[in-house]
């Protein structure tokens, strides 16, 4: 799922990268659900498979979105974290997240979050951004 720039079109050019079901869902659970682990991607309610899930996830790592590095209490695990530029993306999440709540049939407790995000503008967004900035980067 490399990008291939067929256009110079900034839209175009971030479709490529993040225009398929699981890529987005991804940053959502690293941004949201506090996920930093493969199993738990594997365990959100959308169901992704464990095959789909490596490819997004090498993708996000070559194309600068999301970091990897090994777990220092277990071995075998690895974890996910957002670099600066997937942090940048929290204002894509977060229109996405009141568009879906007013248009779509939106679980209310999800609804209500977007909604609150939302109604707090540019100011909740900073804040935001520097709370996961502490999480993923400090």
């Amino acid at each position: 799922m490399a990008t291939k720039g067929r256009s110079g079109c900034p839209i175009s050019l971030s479709l490529e990268m993040l225009g398929d079901r699981w890529t987005l869902l991804i940053i959502r659970d690293l941004a949201f659900a506090g996920k930093r682990h493969f199993r738990e991607f594997l365990q959100s309610d959308e169901g992704i498979s464990s095959r789909t899930l490596a490819e997004r996830l090498q993708t996000l790592q070559d194309e600068g979105i999301l970091t990897r590095s090994d777990d220092p209490s277990h071995g075998l695990k690895s974890i996910y974290r957002l670099t600066e530029a997937g942090i940048d993306l929290l204002p894509v999440l977060a229109t996405l997240g009141a568009w879906g709540s007013k248009h779509r049939k939106a679980d209310d407790k999800l609804a209500r979050i977007a909604d609150d995000l939302a109604a707090g503008g540019e100011p909740e967004l900073r804040r935001m951004k520097a709370t996961l900035r502490a999480q993923h980067l400090g």
